[in-house]
């Protein structure tokens, strides 16, 4: 099994976010986090078939910015956007299915 990437503690600003053209997922997280870890499969599962699609995965805590601005208070959480719009969130996915169905307000 391969190891899952881990939650980048370099974020960009929520304006950068906002500007991203076309389809974005953005996983907040840490790599402690034993929900974040229980989750990994399923997400990968869940974001396989969509290849060309861009994923940040957003290491989050008390005093990050990003997330605060996302009102992130569960991890992980995934925002689904469309050019700088929030369209969909996953909060504590359960299974690949939770995070497919969000893909349909994409």
């Amino acid at each position: 099994m391969a190891t899952p990437t881990a939650y980048s503690p370099k974020a960009p600003s929520r304006a950068e976010v906002d500007a991203l053209p076309g389809d974005t997922v953005v996983e907040f997280g840490t790599d402690w986090c034993g929900y974040c870890q229980g989750a990994q499969a399923s997400i990968a599962k869940a974001l396989a078939p969509h290849a060309g699609l861009r994923h940040l995965k957003i290491e989050d805590g008390p005093g990050r910015p990003l997330g605060r601005s996302f009102k992130i208070k569960l991890w992980p959480t995934l925002v689904l956007m469309r050019d700088g719009i929030e369209v969909a969130r996953v909060v504590r996915p359960r299974s690949a299915g939770d995070i497919e169905d969000a893909f349909a307000s994409l």
